[in-house]
């Protein structure tokens, strides 16, 4: 039974619950899913860098995501004032970046990121907002090698 201050989330995962502060506010909701606008980041295990993007009022709504870091050091993203006043944020340091994940099922080893689409999270006000990216550097498939699959760090819903 959840909390005054807690919601009750139905998932793919089973029924988890959130904090009512841990929710995120997507005031133009996700690409292709404009109108979901309030969701929660879960664990999904905690030695996964794999996370759940959970919308609060669609429970078939799940996307998995990871901290593209975790995996290359060296990918970037731009964003316009537009994007930073819809954020409330001054400098890019102010967020935590994600990216969506696509597992085949049955080939954890064709494992892809988004690297396209990333989704920007200003932690402190727990507003967020999915940016496309044109770099052709960062493809909307980067398949990930499967030792990097093995050595990342295990993703935390609670740092961002």
């Amino acid at each position: 039974m959840a909390g005054k201050n807690e919601i009750v989330v139905r998932t793919r995962l089973g029924e988890r619950t959130v904090e009512r502060e841990r929710v995120i506010t997507f005031p133009k909701g996700l690409i292709g899913f404009e109108r979901k606008r309030d969701f929660a980041l879960l664990k999904i295990r905690d030695d996964s860098p794999f996370m759940l993007l959970q919308c609060l009022g669609d429970s078939k709504l799940g996307l998995v995501v990871t901290d593209p870091y975790a995996f290359l050091e060296n990918y970037e993203i731009h964003i316009g004032d537009a994007e930073q006043r819809i954020l409330r944020i001054d400098s890019l340091r102010q967020l935590a970046v994600l990216v969506t994940v696509s597992i085949p099922q049955g080939k954890p080893e064709e494992t892809t990121l988004n690297l396209t689409g990333p989704v920007l999270i200003n932690s402190a006000s727990r507003i967020g907002l999915q940016v496309p990216q044109t770099d052709p550097r960062f493809p909307s498939h980067y398949r990930l090698p499967k030792e990097d699959l093995e050595n990342a760090p295990g993703g935390d819903p609670d740092n961002i």
